[in-house]
């Protein structure tokens, strides 16, 4: 089967689809994305997405390219193209086309808007959540509006490589305060010493995460413990449990940390349990 990519308007043969040389988010990154996970050939948690995706484009004084209604329907519209029954949309926002210049265009743009979509194997992802994964610390070194999602991801690349490198499937990044911020593609938690959830509190530090605002509504149903609260690498290694959670993995379990132990090692029930749920939560949704 042909995969369909949607460029500006048009839907289009993956392997045909491009962007002019002078596009700004080829050339500055100056461009926002979103990643919606798909189950049974529906978008979760489309919604949450979109009103995120507004939101960066308004922090960095960016147009949309079209209503949030239409942008749901071609979502909804890759899915069916690509015969997508679980796996990913890609969706990016960039300034526009205009002679290469720092400043914004002086000229009026208009915003370029790329769709893509992949299959993913659900299996093999609750295979890895069974056995949890590993991460690897490092400096945060990236810029200071980490709540606004940017295409400006190569701090984030070089973390994800380095810890890939290692033999670990995550990267933490670390503050100069000796704190975790988030992963280079997730949320970061821990299950500490007192049984208590904590994943760090919203700023300009991390992204705010939208399976990570759903995990937090889940935990509170469930009358669990929460805190939203920065924790450092050492009280992680002394936690009961970690995890990660973003729109692919959904709740993932760390089982080490710097190739130190997590707890016993082994996923625990916490985690696995706010996967389990999770996954429940949206499969009754859709139904």
């Amino acid at each position: 089967m042909t995969r369909i990519a949607f460029v500006n308007g048009r839907y289009v043969p993956f392997a045909q689809a491009c962007v002019h040389v002078e596009d700004r988010g080829l050339q500055f990154a100056d461009s926002v994305y979103e990643v919606c996970a798909v189950s049974d050939g529906l978008a979760l948690e489309r919604d949450a997405h979109l009103a995120r995706l507004e939101r960066s484009l308004i922090e960095l004084e960016q147009g949309s390219p079209m209503s949030r209604l239409a942008m749901a329907g071609h979502i909804d519209r890759m899915i069916s193209l690509n015969r997508i029954r679980n796996g990913i949309v890609y969706i990016q926002v960039t300034r526009g086309v205009a002679r290469r210049d720092h400043p914004f265009p002086v000229q009026t743009v208009h915003p370029t808007l790329i769709m893509t979509a992949r299959r993913t194997d659900p299996v093999r992802a609750s295979e890895m959540a069974a056995r949890g994964i590993a991460v690897k610390t490092m400096p945060d070194i990236r810029w200071g509006r980490c709540d606004i999602k940017t295409t400006a991801l190569v701090a984030n690349v070089l973390a994800k490589q380095e810890a890939r490198a290692s033999g670990a499937y995550e990267a933490w990044l670390v503050d100069e305060a000796g704190l975790v911020t988030e992963g280079a593609s997730s949320n970061a938690w821990i299950v500490d010493s007192e049984g208590t959830l904590v994943t760090r509190s919203l700023s300009h530090d991390i992204l705010p995460g939208i399976t990570r605002a759903s995990i937090l509504a889940l935990a509170r149903e469930r009358q669990m413990a929460v805190v939203e609260r920065a924790f450092t690498v050492e009280e992680a290694l002394c936690a009961r449990e970690a995890f990660i959670t973003s729109a692919g993995a959904f709740v993932m379990p760390v089982v080490a940390i710097d190739g130190r132990p997590v707890g016993p090692g082994v996923p625990g029930p916490v985690a696995s349990s706010l996967r389990r749920d999770y996954i429940r939560s949206h499969m009754q949704t859709k139904n």
